[in-house]
């Protein structure tokens, strides 16, 4: 029996009434709204609970008083009162652990709730796997809409037992705090806690500490916490507040930090997984962002994310060296100033799509563009059809007789007519209900001809703008030829539209095409909403690949318009791009429909 099945039948069929063993430390600052509610949650666990400490920061709108309120009539609730404001989340979680006097203890935010039965369930798991850890699911929910989003959902899909965490390195990317239940011997005895004072994403450091005192880890598919997503608040946590430079210098810091306490533990096998989650997670996130910044933060940002990725040495590089996150690294590295943002915000989507142009190097190489010739995609050559970043475009055309959804697939290095694309599956699925979906007919996808070479296309509808007369691109320094030649892909496709750049038969021009209408009924019938484009291609072989489309933003595009309806009256649609770049539509029906867009209008206005 494997490590990670070996609990299977310890954290199952458990049926005794747990004891009064889990003390639970909340903490808060000026969050008077919120606060009771997280205590309440925490002490409607049941007996299993035999504390909550709850640890006021030196709030300032009344949270102490209403916990000392709820106290009187809670014997179970001891509530502390810190002099002076930390200024984050570390100390006060330090000073509820000081005070906790049960055997297991776990973390819960004054903005966040634990679902019924967390305790119980995440107690039972620890007691049957004899583990000093023990890990549940986290959800994300987001308000005021109710959306949940899993947190790492692969990481909790079943019951496991870990004895060592070195033997499931995907633990790293997990780097919550607050759904796990740790034994307070085992925090104690290795003086493991919270970095103290402003110190934001402490919980990454506190983690990495867990994780390099190789603790006895076990792992339940249950919910155990909900995280309130509030991305209206006039106070953002700070996860969410990202538009300042300073919220990347930190989670650098503690992604650095979380490193060498891993690695300084001789865990080199987590101390890596630790580097690849920041390339994969991190990275790919902040990069998404990059577009919504001004010239200053990005100049700044670029500079602190070399000098970051600078510490990376070449066995770091050398690990699935196709993967996204690593491609865009090697591209901050090689250019000392911000450049291809748009290009690189492709790729940092989820999933990763390669926009061209698709350079070559004097010696046929695929390269990431002329201007970086450094950075080869040549492992792009390896990898699978199913895991290939494939870039489609997307272009949607509402309208009184009907709405198209067109869409284009371009080719790379070969590797698509390699594979065969063949059909192409559409769905719209609803972006605050994931399980309503929209699914269209599968569309046969057609070799286009006599069009503009996919590198031509890009540079007059891609991420970021026009060629200029010489190629170079927009001025982030896209290159939109492959050299004098125009040398092809191994398919016979040129890479620029110069005398060598149309190769292949009867005029194709390295893409594929695909068109459809889109029935607007079943997208209004749950009144307003959001709905995200998501498609799959299949190929000859029976492989497939589920991408997001790239919006097309030229003329007359991504326009709000009023389409007639025969049972809602007029339904509004507007395309727009996601911050990845991916098409998605909002979609509003009725009279109804149109006042809630005014009003949201109006609010944006005013404030």
């Amino acid at each position: 029996m494997n490590a990670e099945s070996e609990i299977a039948r310890d954290t199952e069929g458990h049926t005794a009434k747990p004891r009064a063993e889990v003390a639970v430390v909340v903490i808060g600052y000026d969050d008077a709204a919120h606060v009771t509610d997280a205590v309440r949650s925490a002490l409607a666990q049941g007996p299993a609970v035999r504390e909550v400490v709850a640890v006021d920061d030196c709030s300032r709108d009344g949270s102490a008083g209403l916990l000392e309120r709820l106290s009187t009539a809670e014997p179970r609730l001891k509530v502390i009162r810190r002099r002076a404001n930390s200024g984050g989340c570390g100390t006060p979680r330090n000073t509820g652990l000081d005070a906790v006097t049960s055997p297991y203890v776990m973390f819960l935010d004054s903005d966040d709730v634990l679902p019924p039965g967390a305790v119980d369930a995440l107690l039972a798991a620890a007691e049957g796997a004899h583990a000093e850890v023990t890990g549940g699911l986290c959800v994300r929910r987001e308000l005021p809409s109710g959306r949940e989003v899993p947190w790492q959902p692969r990481l909790y899909a079943l019951h496991a037992v870990v004895p060592r965490p070195a033997q499931r390195t995907r633990l790293v990317h997990d780097t919550l705090c607050v759904n796990k239940l740790y034994r307070t011997a085992f925090l104690r005895a290795h003086g493991i806690r919270f970095p103290e004072g402003r110190f934001p994403y402490e919980d990454v450091v506190f983690t990495a500490r867990v994780l390099a005192a190789a603790p006895r880890i076990a792992l339940i598919p249950d919910r155990v916490y909900v995280w309130h997503v509030r991305r209206s608040d006039t106070r953002l946590s700070i996860s969410l507040d990202r538009s300042g430079v300073e919220n990347w210098r930190a989670r650098t810091e503690a992604c650095r930090q979380a490193y060498e306490v891993l690695l300084g533990a001789g865990q080199k096998e987590l101390a890596r997984a630790a580097r690849a989650k920041f390339l994969d997670h991190d990275l790919r996130m902040y990069v998404r962002e990059l577009g919504l910044r001004d010239a200053a933060y990005r100049r700044a940002w670029w500079e602190l994310t070399r000098t970051h990725l600078a510490e990376y040495d070449a066995d770091d590089w050398a690990r699935n060296p196709a993967a996204p996150g690593r491609l865009i690294g090697r591209v901050v590295l090689a250019s000392p100033e911000p450049c291809d943002l748009p290009r690189l915000r492709e790729l940092a989507a989820r999933p990763a799509r390669l926009y061209p142009p698709y350079a070559r190097a004097a010696d046929g190489t695929p390269v990431w563009s002329d201007g970086i010739p450094q950075v080869s995609l040549e492992p792009l050559q390896a990898r699978p059809v199913r895991a290939l970043p494939l870039a489609v475009d997307a272009e949607l055309r509402p309208g009184a007789r009907g709405t198209r959804l067109r869409l284009r697939l371009h080719e790379l290095y070969g590797r698509v007519a390699q594979a065969g694309p063949e059909t192409v599956d559409v769905e719209w699925r609803h972006r605050d209900d994931g399980d309503v979906v929209v699914r269209a007919a599968s569309l046969p996808l057609a070799p286009c001809e006599g069009a503009p070479g996919a590198d031509e296309a890009a540079g007059s509808a891609g991420p970021g703008g026009s060629a200029d007369p010489a190629g170079h691109g927009d001025s982030a320094g896209r290159g939109n030829s492959a050299g004098p030649a125009g040398r092809g892909d191994s398919a016979g496709r040129g890479n620029s539209a110069g005398p060598a750049g149309h190769g292949g038969s009867a005029g194709f021009d390295g893409t594929w095409s695909a068109e459809t209408a889109v029935d607007l009924l079943p997208l209004a019938a749950p009144g307003v909403g959001i709905w995200d484009l998501r498609l799959r291609i299949r190929f000859r072989d029976g492989a497939s690949r589920d991408v997001t489309a790239h919006a097309l933003t030229g003329a007359g595009l991504l326009r709000r318009r009023a389409v007639p309806s025969a049972r809602h009256g007029v339904v509004l649609v507007q395309p727009y791009t996601t911050h990845s770049g991916a098409l998605a539509l909002r979609v509003a029906p009725g009279v109804r429909g149109v006042l809630s867009v005014v009003r949201t209008r109006l609010r944006r206005l005013l404030h």
